[in-house]
């Protein structure tokens, strides 16, 4: 059965990376609404086994279900790689990943990089859809995202400390983690010249033609997002704010719940 085009659409990461890919889902799909599950108690995730992140996102993607969404956008690279395509074969409504549409967007440069969390990059998933020239670890990045040191001092030579070794003749450079787009100027600074692939308006583009071919695009407006969070309520609420993400409804659930 077709799914009620009038539900919500399901976007879920460890954190507060998925914020950028919800931000990009609002300006394309200004009409529908949005259950945004962050999984604050859990994060980071690319440090985990990927088997344990693969549980993780089958939990998750189990609860959005239960509250009624007509699609579900994994807003996150480490939980792509852990449990795509496999969600998306065995639930019977869409699932969305972030590692596709940004492999698209890469593909016309001639050498493209990655850098993302460890089970992202050990997962070797990108290289499904293209070859990489360089590829690095970068598991500091997502921690200095979520206490808002982004623009930090300690980002920037935390960011040179793992780039040091990129090669000179880098063309483009995928962001495999939806925390890494708040390190964009950071990142610039860095390696000038470089374009920098942020999966965000991608994935977007992506989910909206979709759902317009299947069919499933709100018909009656909405526009409003309800957060949910494993963690301190507080604490997310007052980081998303920093992000630019106003939180007017939040709640928190148990992992017992899951």
């Amino acid at each position: 059965m077709r799914p009620d085009p009038k539900l919500p659409i399901g976007v879920f990461d460890s954190g507060v990376g998925g914020l950028t890919v919800l931000k990009a889902l609002r300006e394309a799909l200004p009409k529908e609404d949005f259950l945004y599950f962050g999984d604050t108690a859990r994060v980071p995730y690319g440090q985990k086994p990927l088997g344990m992140v693969r549980r993780f996102a089958w939990e998750i993607a189990g609860f959005l279900l239960r509250k009624g969404v007509k699609a579900i956008v994994v807003a996150c690279n480490t939980a792509s790689s852990a449990a795509l395509p496999e969600l998306s074969e065995a639930l019977s409504i869409p699932v969305f990943g972030v590692l596709e549409p940004a492999a698209e967007e890469a593909r016309p440069h001639a050498k493209v990089g990655l850098i993302g969390t460890t089970a992202t990059v050990e997962s070797r998933a990108y290289e499904r859809f293209l070859p990489l020239a360089w590829s690095k670890a970068c598991p500091l990045f997502v921690p200095l995202v979520e206490e808002g040191l982004w623009n930090d001092p300690v980002a920037l030579l935390v960011a040179k400390h793992y780039l040091e070794d990129a090669p000179e003749d880098l063309e483009a450079l995928i962001l495999g983690c939806t925390h890494y787009p708040f390190l964009k100027e950071t990142l610039r600074q860095v390696l000038p010249g470089v374009q920098l692939i942020d999966s965000a308006q991608a994935t977007a583009r992506k989910v909206a033609e979709a759902l317009h071919t299947l069919g499933l695009l709100n018909p009656q407006g909405g526009g409003q997002t309800l957060h949910y969070v494993t963690g301190d309520a507080e604490s997310y609420r007052v980081l998303a704010q920093r992000l630019g993400e106003e939180v007017a409804e939040l709640k928190t659930v148990a992992l017992s719940e899951l």
